[in-house]
């Protein structure tokens, strides 16, 4: 089974958190949205170990399908940002649009956010 992995499950792959680590591992695809890389880039760039994350980050993106955003995504993102509105349960934009990438490849997402558990035909896996 593949999976989408959420900015709080790239860290915890690169920390070696093994419950995380074990789900990549076990996973036949792994995809990161763009929104994710731009979100661990900017912890990065904060980081005391910068290039040791910006080589390892470079290995599991060689290793793993990168998803951007376009105009299908949009459309996915449109539609569930409607739903959430209309029952009152708004999650960060961000996370928005990384559930529209997840519907949109009908992948689940790891992470550790409940708020994901929010959008109806979004399955979220933890660790």
């Amino acid at each position: 089974m593949g999976l989408i992995l959420d900015t709080n499950a790239l860290s915890a792959i690169a920390e070696g958190q093994p419950g995380a680590a074990k789900k990549f591992v076990r996973s036949s695809q792994v995809a990161i949205p763009v929104i994710v890389l731009g979100e661990y880039h900017f912890g990065i760039a904060r980081s005391r170990h910068k290039h040791e994350y910006e080589r390892w980050l470079e290995d599991m993106i060689s290793v793993s399908r990168v998803l951007d955003v376009n105009e299908d995504t949009a459309v996915w993102y449109a539609r569930l940002y409607g739903q959430l509105k209309e029952a009152g349960t708004l999650i960060p934009s961000n996370d928005a649009w990384i559930a529209a990438l997840c519907r949109q490849h009908a992948l689940p997402i790891l992470s550790r956010d409940r708020h994901f558990d929010l959008v109806k035909g979004l399955e979220r896996l933890d660790w």
